[in-house]
């Protein structure tokens, strides 16, 4: 395995739930979703007796990029490790400059939601204005969409998720990008609309949620906050796809690439989220 990324994400789940162990040894770039998605799938397949093996990269790069994100404080709890303790050198440990907005972090309540919302909110203005030449309104736009996505999995996943925020460059465009990734593997979209909907699938749930703001709740005013997280990568050309159960559905702008509508994938429990925000 080379990459880890949302286009990898069924490669790797179809792997590793038939596999016992997961070869990363000339892994050469993975990103917050593949970090995250990589967890979740641990957590999933966990079991006490018997835990996937996880072989890291030989990359010192790849070794640095998933220390300085935090990915190892949660790895050694869902995977047994090989090497145990990867060694990284001094000149790549972690520097007081950073593109990471947010490191690889923990919903499981709202003061959860107002420490990663404070969290990035220090290092927005420096990363979002900087690199993507977003100004206060749009960075106060990203901090809302950001506080819907991971208010979703406390009032949906009836389960914890992570979260994980990071600047790139992508190459394809020649410009820099966010990704923000956000998952939990609890009821998924389909289990918590049903109680009010009648569903025919996977992703007739997703779409309800992200298109017509369908929520699990009666009350007035709620489930506009994925619309809200629509309308907000919609204004600033950005990307969101969600994934869910058996399907994802996907916003793609003209720059980025992807099917809108998938079915029939590989079952995999919760949700799945995934934004990319570009420069103006």
């Amino acid at each position: 395995m080379k990459q880890i990324t949302e286009e990898t994400f069924e490669q790797v789940l179809q792997y590793l739930e038939k596999s016992s162990r997961i070869e990363l040894q000339a892994l050469s770039f993975i990103d917050p979703y593949g970090m995250v998605g990589l967890l979740e799938m641990g957590r999933v397949f966990q079991t006490a007796s018997n835990p996937k093996t996880l072989y890291l990269p030989k990359s010192e790069d790849v070794l640095k990029y998933l220390e300085r994100m935090d990915f190892f404080r949660f790895a050694a709890k869902y995977f047994r490790l090989e090497p145990i303790k990867p060694e990284i050198p001094e000149r790549y440990w972690r520097s007081s400059y950073s593109d990471v907005l947010l490191e690889i972090t923990r919903i499981e309540e709202s003061d959860d939601i107002h420490f990663i919302v404070g969290k990035v909110k220090d290092r927005a203005h420096a990363i979002l204005t900087r690199h993507l030449h977003y100004d206060e309104r749009a960075i106060n736009g990203f901090i809302v969409a950001l506080s819907e996505v991971c208010q979703n999995i406390l009032e949906h996943s009836q389960r914890t998720g992570f979260v994980g925020i990071q600047k790139y460059r992508f190459q394809g465009m020649g410009k820099n990008v966010v990704k923000i990734a956000v998952m939990d593997t609890g009821i998924g979209f389909r289990k918590s609309l049903s109680e009010r909907f009648s569903l025919k699938n996977d992703f007739d749930s997703i779409e309800k949620a992200l298109l017509h703001g369908a929520s699990r709740y009666a009350d007035a005013g709620r489930g506009h906050g994925l619309a809200a997280v629509r309308r907000f990568v919609n204004q600033w050309n950005g990307k969101l796809s969600i994934r869910s159960g058996t399907a994802k559905l996907s916003i793609i702008p003209e720059w980025a690439y992807g099917k809108e509508r998938v079915s029939k994938l590989t079952h995999f429990p919760g949700a799945q989220i995934n934004i990319l925000l570009p420069e103006i």
